[in-house]
């Protein structure tokens, strides 16, 4: 576990470089690390290094684990499609949502946030690569998407998130994630407040960065390679 705690060192001084040669601040910068198959163990030895953000994409696997570490009040995301049937368990335990593509599956969590909580934080999955196998909404659609999300009452739309094609071309990358920025100030500009672009992973990080990225998620960097699930 203390690989852990070295990975995580050299994570936050990626994103501080980053911002650095952005001109940004890095408090603007919030590191989600990506725990899906991951232990309990490994969490928790994440949050001992003063992580406390986690992205699941297993409903069942993320809903074990948070009752493990119930007691170190850790803060959830859900980052990976969401199904009608998981809907019910993501809107009771998940702080946040990152994957939001249709707007029954946001109907649906706001319909279930349980009574008491805080307003679900959500953000729209938009498809800026086009690619027919990834998820995400079509930027086209997302306007009108995006105003029928903000609407709902139990969900508070925060922004945008996107999953660019896996390539070496740093300008096509960039171009991705400015893609998204320019969204994201289009729809500020039709009267909607969305303050957060959910991009960059362990690969692309300083990309994302670049064009105005506030949440990386980041997984392989910080815990290795992936278990087998």
């Amino acid at each position: 576990m203390t690989t852990i705690s070295a990975n995580l060192q050299a994570v936050r001084a990626r994103i501080a470089a980053a911002c650095a040669a952005a001109g940004r601040d890095p408090v603007e910068v919030r590191l989600l690390a990506v725990s899906k198959t991951w232990s309990a163990a490994a969490v928790r030895a994440a949050a001992g290094c003063g992580q406390r953000a986690f992205g699941e994409s297993y409903v069942q696997e993320a809903v074990a684990k948070m009752a493990e570490l119930a007691d170190l009040g850790l803060e959830w995301h859900f980052i990976g499609p969401l199904q009608s049937n998981k809907t019910r368990a993501v809107a009771a335990a998940f702080a946040w949502v990152h994957s939001i593509e249709r707007l029954k599956i946001a109907e649906r969590l706001s319909a279930q946030r349980p009574a008491g909580l805080p307003p679900l934080q959500v953000c729209i999955e938009v498809n800026v690569s086009g690619e027919a196998s990834k998820s995400g909404c079509a930027p086209a659609d997302a306007p009108a998407l995006a105003a029928a999300v903000a609407k709902l009452p139990n969900l508070r739309l925060r922004g945008l998130m996107a999953i660019p094609e896996p390539t070496e071309d740093n300008r096509l990358l960039r171009s991705r994630f400015a893609a998204l920025r320019n969204l994201r100030d289009a729809l500020n500009a039709g009267g909607l407040a969305l303050d957060t672009l959910s991009m960059g992973m362990s690969h692309d990080l300083e990309a994302a960065v670049a064009e105005g990225a506030n949440i990386v998620r980041v997984g392989t960097a910080i815990f290795g390679r992936r278990e087998p699930t």
